[in-house]
């Protein structure tokens, strides 16, 4: 039994876990270092401990947070997403101390971390993978140049323990490959302690499809449809549909099996996802699976009616799972936008400050995941997340508009967020149109700047009027007043 829940992160995911949490009757304690002793998830636990003065070393110090756990008579620790959710070396910590890690096995963890273990063994299983190499790290920049030629450019260099869009360099002509290696190498060394690398050919302009995945512990394993994670910036999801607003139910029941495959592969348990690259012709190549509950996890939960994060809590206590694959069925369509701390207008530079004023949006079908209140500090130590805006119709084109909707709503003021520039993708036809793949934000970015431009010239029209609202009222106080005196 589960009593007690740590959980070993901040900022948004922590919020969601810890209202889980308040769902099953469980006790809830987060954990802070110094500059997040005003997050949110710290002030509704039911418990919080701080783990260090430096922003980053306290969420990444595995031995602090299980020893934390064991002091405070937790029973279980959720990773969330991101700082230590995919490293095995934690999970074994949890498991050894005689704690329940709520997400899969460390050992599995440790094989679907390492994006060359992970393609082996989906070759061994029959399950497709790009062309491509194993580790590159012993081999002569003569060999590498010949793997590339044998594969056929443009190619992409990889980071086998790499996740988040790090450690990824495309590679277009042999006179970059060198440069672009040793940058690859670099960046996977600063971001994950590993400088493995590999190399697949480039599917040019593929559609990024994911599939949810669902497994208890006792060998039931299905999928919950997908997600088409095809609006991307850098490799960062910028924002996630399910289902997919294109594919057929033929494709999607093939992926689909080959999805729960995958899983079955390497006995999967709890919530992961199997990434696919899907190319104009239909074929598709498994890309990675995420050991972990994903940021846009909460778009599944809407079309499935399946709260993942109360899965999660459930199949680490040991339930067994009591869904098939023929419950589930998608309740319309659901649309996911990242709203972060960037100045779009400037080439996404960060955003710092204070929130000054929160308002998101509201209405039916209309969900928002955030950690933000007034008045609250954006620190410059972590990711750039602020809020996930969820919305939900029975179709997509009404998705949209819904989404639109929401957007023009939402405001967060005090700092530059990328409302702007998501609100522009919902306008574009091609999105409303379904018709994108991963080079669209590339593509469009000029149409893109041109749409936020009015935005903010609506938004600097609405401060005008309310400014020349605020000098009238002041006038009439001010009117009464001298009325007032002279009576």
């Amino acid at each position: 039994m589960i009593h007690k829940i740590l959980i070993a992160n901040r900022g948004e995911i922590a919020v969601r876990v810890i209202r889980a949490c308040r769902d099953l009757h469980l006790k809830s304690v987060a954990i802070y270092t110094k500059p997040d002793k005003a997050s949110l998830h710290v002030r509704i636990a039911d418990e919080a401990y701080e783990i260090g003065e430096h922003p980053m070393h306290g969420y990444l110090d595995a031995k602090r947070i299980v020893e934390v756990a064991k002091h405070c008579g937790a029973d279980a620790i959720h990773p969330g997403y991101g700082f230590l959710s995919e490293n095995y070396e934690f999970a074994k910590e949890v498991e050894d101390a005689g704690l329940i890690f709520i997400g899969p096995k460390a050992d599995v963890i440790r094989k679907m971390g390492n994006k060359n273990i992970a393609r082996y063994l989906m070759r061994k299983n029959g399950i497709p993978v790009v062309p491509g190499t194993e580790t590159l790290n012993n081999e002569t920049l003569e060999t590498i140049k010949r793997y590339a030629s044998q594969i056929g450019y443009p190619v992409i260099l990889k980071a086998s323990g790499g996740g988040g869009g790090r450690g990824i360099r495309e590679v277009h002509k042999e006179a970059d490959l060198e440069g672009l290696l040793d940058d690859c190498k670099r960046e996977a060394k600063a971001f994950f302690n590993n400088d493995e690398v590999f190399m697949e050919k480039l599917i040019l302009n593929p559609r990024h499809i994911e599939f949810q995945i669902l497994g208890d512990n006792y060998g039931n394993i299905i999928h919950l449809l997908e997600r088409d994670c095809s609006i991307q910036r850098r490799h960062q999801k910028i924002i996630e549909i399910a289902p997919s607003p294109t594919m057929s139910e033929n494709l999607r029941k093939t992926m689909g099996v080959t999805a729960v495959a995958a899983a079955k592969a390497v006995n999967y348990t709890s919530v992961g996802t199997v990434e696919f690259l899907l190319d104009d012709y239909n074929n598709f190549y498994f890309m990675e699976m995420n050991t972990r509950i994903q940021v846009e996890h909460g778009v599944t939960e809407e079309i499935t009616g399946i709260d993942l994060i109360v899965r999660q809590i459930r199949i680490a206590a040991g339930e067994i799972l009591d869904i098939e694959q023929s419950d589930i069925k998608s309740q319309g369509f659901a649309i996911e936008a990242r709203i972060v701390a960037e100045d779009a207008a400037k080439n996404f530079t960060p955003a710092l400050g204070k929130v000054t004023g929160y308002y998101p949006a509201l209405g039916p079908s209309v969900r928002v995941d955030s950690h933000l209140y007034k008045d609250y500090n954006i620190p410059p130590f972590y990711d750039s997340l602020l809020a996930k805006l969820m919305v939900r119709s029975t179709s997509y084109d009404l998705a949209v508009n819904k989404l639109e909707r929401a957007l023009e709503e939402f405001a967060i003021e005090g700092i530059c967020t990328t409302i702007p520039f998501l609100l522009a993708i919902s306008r574009s036809r091609e999105f409303r149109r379904g018709f994108f793949d991963t080079s669209y934000t590339d593509r469009h970015l000029p149409y893109l700047r041109e749409e936020m431009k009015k935005y903010k010239d609506k938004a600097n029209k609405f401060s005008q009027e309310d400014d020349l609202k605020a000098v009238v009222i002041e006038a009439i106080k001010r009117l009464k007043e001298d009325r007032a005196k002279n009576e």
